[in-house]
């Protein structure tokens, strides 16, 4: 079996002192850590965890999108900075927390993959996650819009495939539930499987992470939805709605269908990660590129990778 770090032999690596040889230290290590805290405080249930990191994220994303109540104009220079960065947490989350711990567990949920075929699930995973995300954005190509505030620079016609700013059809509430959907399904699903593979050490970090580029996110939805005309307060309240009605049970969903079905979950991990890095790549670091603030957006990201993988040493 090839073994690409830590989950090869998880019980070496949530007892530091049984792998120093002093199972004294090791013992007092694990009751300190926070994954054994978090278990402590809501239990061992893969599921609930999963509930707990879709009520967690969205909460967050509600904090995001309430900021327009008392951050009124945002520059552009900043909002680019502050998707760099969230594009840097997603970004570094999709390898430290899905696509690394799903390779790693691949041998025990998947009989076949073992050997040089051990990455194979994952990768199909994240190949399907891309597909999948690539025709939902053909469908609904007003994701881009209402996540960004800006006009795809690639569309055929953008005066007549993107409304104006100006036009209230892009306040559309059938048409602004199933852009966002398509955004946060990923986020939700990833905390949600990450939770569901039984691996908290691996799960925390990555919905840590994801709360935090929710708030910078959901800032930057609410923005082009008051550009559309919307009322600032209506929106903060609807944001928090759609955040619960999408990301929550998406979560629970993720974590319970691993649980129930083992064999799915480094397939789940890939493509939550696909998903995410689609997301990152076709949407957020090309619009955070398109207005003069390309360094500071590039800081932005850097940042966020840096801030990933702290919080996947501190809280793993």
């Amino acid at each position: 079996m090839v073994s690409y770090g830590r989950g090869a032999y998880p019980e070496l690596y949530r007892d530091p002192g049984i792998r120093n040889g002093d199972t004294t230290r090791g013992t007092t290590v694990i009751v300190g850590s926070v994954a054994t805290q978090f278990e402590a405080v809501f239990g061992t249930n893969p599921v609930v965890h999963g509930l707990v990191g879709g009520l967690f994220i969205a909460t967050l994303n509600l904090i995001g999108a309430s900021l327009v109540l008392v951050w009124r104009d945002p520059s552009e220079r900043t909002l680019d900075g502050a998707l760099g960065f969230a594009a840097g947490v997603m970004m570094a989350a999709a390898f430290t927390s899905l696509i690394v711990p799903g390779i790693e567990l691949t041998p025990d949920a998947v009989g076949w993959a073992d050997g040089p075929f051990q990455p194979v699930p994952v990768l199909f995973g994240i190949l399907l996650g891309t597909v999948v995300l690539d025709r939902g954005d053909a469908v609904v190509p007003h994701a881009h819009y209402l996540l960004t505030g800006r006009k795809r620079r690639d569309a055929a016609d953008p005066d007549e495939s993107i409304p104006s700013v100006d036009d209230p059809r892009v306040a559309s509430v059938v048409l602004f539930i199933l852009a966002i959907t398509l955004h946060n399904i990923p986020e939700g699903l990833a905390v949600g499987v990450g939770f569901g593979s039984g691996n908290v050490r691996d799960a925390l970090p990555l919905m840590v992470a994801i709360g935090i580029q929710n708030v910078p996110e959901g800032l930057a939805v609410s923005i082009a939805a008051i550009n559309a005309g919307l009322d600032r307060r209506a929106y903060a309240v609807f944001a928090g709605v759609r955040a619960g009605v999408v990301e929550i049970p998406v979560a629970v969903a993720g974590a319970a269908a691993v649980v129930v079905f083992e064999p799915l979950l480094p397939y789940a991990m890939g493509f939550a990660a696909g998903a995410m890095l689609f997301v990152i790549s076709d949407e957020i670091v090309p619009e955070t590129h398109t207005r003069g603030h390309e360094r500071v957006a590039t800081l932005g990201l850097m940042v966020g990778v840096v801030l990933m993988l702290y919080l996947d040493v501190a809280l793993g």
